[in-house]
């Protein structure tokens, strides 16, 4: 009697068309939380920066201003779009769509949860590293094709900053990849369980007491990750590209209605985007500080409430810290994040050879 072989796509009741339309409900799920979530972090940090400025910030649309950033965005939606009549009209209106579209493709390999993910890849920390600098292509474009010195001069300034930070970002990753043995995000998270002396950012294992040394290094890697991300995502101290007192507005100065509404959303899109690879790589992801007691929690409150409580930092920092000069910004990351960051991952790469990974 012959073998029956079952293909593998007979083996499950999907057909491609039924799986196609499921990832396209899991990806229109994706874009309208998100979405939901640039409103309330616009008006959170609208109402954290008033706070730092003892004032009341949005508080008339709405109960308690909740429906200021909702109103602001249907103010953009139904403005007439000037396109200036020096411009490249296809490339002007090009850019915001691209910085838009490679902010929401990045969260394609995000693990919000366990099972929570669009594509589990496992190259997911490559994949995050190609779009974020990509998304610079929006901002270089906008600039140059507004056919403006200002813009331009912004879009230059973006793409140096973006680019002395993104190799930064990029080693401070690698650090992580290396303690794991892996660039699987969701195989990241897991290896960070078990209470918060298991995360990256306090590696603290007790039950090798010799991997305490890996400490000081891995939560220096987390601070410089976060003042890193505060540099990639253009927030003060480090908004030179779009420094009003100096540029106007940057590569946005001739941008109005739903184009500036895109390169507004991208930019509070790429934000939280970086808030939850913060989280995945130094913070546990969604796993809870202490596993007793907390299991009643879903995960994705407690990743949710760990990004949540960063862009509260982000916040914080934009209310409080004046901003950088750009000699000062440029020398902070070629002269110390880039140097000590390539520092910490060759001691992490030798430890790795002779110990093996934090997983072991």
């Amino acid at each position: 009697m012959e073998d029956v072989v079952v293909h593998p796509a007979a083996s499950t009741d999907f057909s491609p068309l039924v799986w196609f339309g499921l990832k396209l409900l899991q990806v229109g799920g994706f874009v309208i939380v998100l979405s939901l979530m640039v409103a309330a972090l616009v008006l959170a940090d609208r109402k954290i920066w008033a706070a730092a400025q003892m004032r009341r910030g949005p508080n008339v649309v709405g109960a308690f201003g909740l429906l200021q950033t909702i109103a602001d965005a249907l103010k953009f939606f139904f403005k007439e779009i000037v396109v200036p009549a020096g411009a490249d009209k296809v490339l002007f209106i090009l850019a915001p769509v691209i910085t838009l579209v490679m902010a929401f493709v990045a969260w394609a390999v995000i693990p919000v949860a366990p099972g929570w993910v669009i594509s589990d890849i496992n190259l997911g920390i490559l994949y995050v590293l190609a779009i974020s600098s990509l998304g610079v292509y929006g901002i270089i474009i906008g600039g140059w094709a507004s056919n403006s010195k200002y813009p331009f001069m912004g879009a230059l300034r973006s793409a140096a900053q973006m680019i002395s930070y993104e190799v930064s970002i990029g080693f401070i990753i690698l650090t992580v990849a290396a303690l794991v043995g892996s660039l699987n995000l969701t195989e990241i998270v897991a290896a960070q369980k078990g209470g918060f002396w298991n995360w990256h950012m306090f590696y603290l294992n007790w039950s090798n007491p010799i991997h305490l040394v890996l400490f000081p290094i891995m939560f220096y890697m987390g601070i410089l990750f976060f003042i890193s991300a505060l540099a990639e995502s253009n927030r003060p101290p480090f908004d030179l590209p779009e420094a009003e007192s100096e540029l106007v507005a940057g590569y946005q100065v001739e941008y109005s209605s739903t184009p500036f509404l895109m390169y507004f959303f991208g930019e509070y899109v790429n934000i939280m985007l970086l808030c939850g690879m913060m989280t995945i790589l130094f913070l546990g992801g969604w796993h809870a500080p202490i596993d007793v007691g907390f299991q009643i929690i879903h995960p994705f409150i407690w990743f949710f409430g760990k990004c949540a409580f960063l862009f509260f930092l982000f916040a914080m920092v934009k209310a409080i810290v004046p901003r950088y000069r750009y000699d000062q910004l440029m020398r902070l990351g070629w002269k110390v994040f880039l140097p000590t960051s390539l520092i910490a991952l060759m001691i992490v790469l030798t430890w790795v050879n002779f110990f093996g990974t934090g997983a072991t």
